[in-house]
């Protein structure tokens, strides 16, 4: 498939890339609008990370992050296009297949100001350093009322590409460790702009969960040689008992100890770290598996039209421990019944002693029940 990568700056200098599919501008033939119009003055990102010595985590501080944008009317929406009789947004454009751009409001940003000393209060128990990573926003489509799952494979398809190059040009960026490419989908998730879009963080450290992933794959890898996720993936199909779908490149299934009430993990066949890592036959078959388990998702509860949910590829990190890492994709909704969600209430989020209001052989029974 044939993607045009255009970049160019806003006003304030962030980037902004447009990777078009659709004539006249996939040939070459005619290029979208590239200049910003507005009157912006360049950001200054104060982000700043703390350590926890509790947990041995970097917790980020973005308190610049309160005043973004909450939920404006669709009119006023920041990532349509822009056109005329409109205020102009964050694409300069007046139509786009798919833009990427820098997040005015990051809680990651490479030109992070340094805090004043190397610890809190200069206490040696609190180091801290500036937030220097990159966050960016992902514009699916430019129609506004449009989700992800309600668009044609071949705009998938590009928008896949678009996630490929990014987590290829970020992963050489100086310092970042990780690539984080996600949608939020929902206000009961959160979701600030109704706009359909994801995000792309890319880490100067290893988050959380990525760590505790590492250091069993390392141990797994002590045990037996071999690969943790690779042998999960092949206990999965082996077992087929929570595998919802199987193609020639790619395997759906609820993994053995699912946690959230709706949850699915999407995984290649063959090992690669991650998105700009697979091919084109890969990536082609997986804007197909990608559509397929998202309308289940909308499916999923009767009543329910748009579940909820998050998506979110989990990839290799950049750094030493890269061979520990395998690419795939948790995808899962907090909604327990139809407009119901789960709550993280005193064990959960106190403890972290997770307790699950369902099974993964239920969970799959159900995505299985609603295929195409």
């Amino acid at each position: 498939m044939t993607i045009r990568r255009t970049a160019t700056a806003l006003a304030d200098g962030r980037e902004l890339i447009y990777f078009d599919d659709s004539e006249p501008y996939v040939s070459g033939a005619a290029t979208r609008q590239l200049h910003d119009t507005r009157d912006l003055s360049p950001i200054r990102v104060e982000s700043t990370m703390r350590y926890d010595v509790l947990s041995g985590e970097w917790v980020t501080m973005a308190a610049h992050r309160m005043d973004r944008t909450f939920l404006p009317a669709a009119d006023a929406c920041p990532l349509c296009p822009s056109g005329p009789g409109r205020t102009p947004t964050e694409i300069p454009a007046d139509d786009y297949d798919v833009a990427v751009f820098e997040n005015r409001f990051p809680s990651l940003a490479t030109g992070a100001v340094a805090p004043p000393t190397d610890h809190v209060d200069s206490e040696s128990l609190w180091p801290q350093r500036a937030a220097a990573g990159r966050c960016e926003v992902v514009c699916f489509t430019s129609d506004h009322g449009r989700s992800f799952a309600e668009l044609p494979v071949g705009r998938v398809r590009t928008v896949l590409g678009a996630l490929a190059d990014r987590t290829r040009e970020l992963s050489a960026l100086p310092g970042i460790e990780q690539v984080y490419c996600f949608e939020n989908r929902g206000e009961e998730i959160g979701v600030t702009l109704a706009h359909p879009h994801g995000q792309i963080y890319a880490y100067p450290m290893l988050p959380a969960n990525t760590g505790a992933l590492l250091r069993q794959s390392e141990r797994h890898l002590a045990r037996t040689g071999r690969s943790l996720l690779r042998d999960v993936l092949e206990a999965e199909r082996r077992a087929g008992s929570r595998v919802v779908l199987e193609g020639e490149h790619w395997t759906a299934y609820v993994p053995a100890a699912a946690r959230w009430p709706v949850e699915l993990h999407l995984a290649p066949h063959r090992d690669v770290p991650d998105l700009a890592a697979l091919e084109a036959v890969e990536l082609d078959e997986l804007a197909h598996v990608y559509l397929d388990i998202l309308g289940r998702l909308d499916r999923f509860f009767e009543g329910v039209e748009r579940l909820p949910y998050i998506a979110g590829w989990h990839q290799a990190p950049v750094g030493e421990q890269r061979a520990l890492g395998r690419l795939h994709l948790q995808l899962f909704s907090l909604m327990r019944s139809p407009h119901r969600m789960k709550f993280l209430a005193g064990s959960e989020s106190g403890m972290g002693a997770w307790v699950s209001d369902t099974t993964p052989e239920r969970i799959a029974a159900r995505f299985r029940e609603i295929a195409p």
